[in-house]
């Protein structure tokens, strides 16, 4: 296995660049990563598939991740709720050392062997679910350990990793390897890595979603009315997709709470 991501920076003396000559080195960095994502569209493919025949069948997401990784699995479990209107419980991202690893690094906690099955465990797992390692690394002994137990319990694992090869990877009946080269400041995976795997990520999700039904036409017919600017949103879409007036839009939109809701009531009463 070739660690490309602890490889040197190409960028020497950063520390005595100007601010312009790091914002441009870091940005053209930053260039290389949607091309090395776009080469790895082939396995993100049988990924996203494998996961919505599951979840069509009744199971469940998860993602482990410890660091800016594990961050990263949390904000996109967190998104899915309020953007397609499913259960909290439907997407889950789980980090190495808590909660409280989201706001500060928790010492050792991604070396911890035992520790992923335990916390996977909590949310009663099973074989009906999918489970995703994230680790720029590949090699995290957190993901690791709980992807190799998931796997050899009937659940289907994938991940999503910067280097090839790597034991996660093998851990993953559908590994994505998303392999953006050496970081602008050596070693430091929250930068190209982590911009890679909130790509694929966002990418993931979204696909699964769609297919499940979670979306109509390009709109987010069930997402959650969280506030004002969401209640306008989806005032435009009844109002877009039924032909009447605003306030008329508006008024159904909050007897029903939801798009998708609000324009089958409709359609419904019409029909009568």
């Amino acid at each position: 296995m070739i660690r490309v991501t602890e490889q040197e920076s190409k960028y020497h003396d950063i520390d005595q660049m100007s601010v312009l000559e790091i914002l441009k080195g870091i940005n053209e960095e930053d260039k290389l990563v949607p091309q090395a994502v776009e080469k790895a569209i082939p396995q993100i493919e049988k990924l996203a598939t494998a996961v919505a025949e599951r979840m069509a069948d009744g199971g469940r997401l998860f993602y482990i991740g410890a660091g800016t990784s594990g961050r990263l699995g949390v904000v996109d479990a967190s998104e899915c709720p309020p953007t397609f209107g499913v259960p909290f419980d439907w997407v889950v991202g789980i980090i190495a050392g808590g909660d409280t690893a989201i706001r500060k690094a928790v010492e050792n906690a991604e070396d911890d062997v035992d520790q992923a099955w335990i916390d996977l465990q909590e949310y009663n797992i099973n074989a009906k679910d999918s489970l995703i390692g994230l680790a720029a690394s590949g090699t995290t002994p957190y993901v690791v350990s709980g992807l190799n137990t998931a796997r050899s319990k009937g659940i289907l694992t994938g991940c999503i990793v910067c280097n090839e090869g790597g034991p996660i990877a093998a851990e993953s009946d559908f590994p994505v390897e998303v392999v953006v080269g050496p970081e602008f400041l050596t070693g430091s995976t929250r930068m190209k890595s982590g911009t890679a795997q909130k790509l694929v990520l966002n990418m993931l999700s979204t696909t699964v979603m769609i297919r499940l039904g979670r979306v109509k036409g390009n709109k987010m017919v069930d997402m959650q009315l969280t506030n004002h600017k969401l209640v306008d949103r989806g005032t435009q879409m009844v109002m877009d997709e039924l032909h009447i007036d605003y306030d008329h839009a508006a008024e159904l939109l909050l007897r029903y709470g939801s798009v998708r809701k609000a324009v089958e009531a409709s359609r419904a009463n019409d029909n009568k």
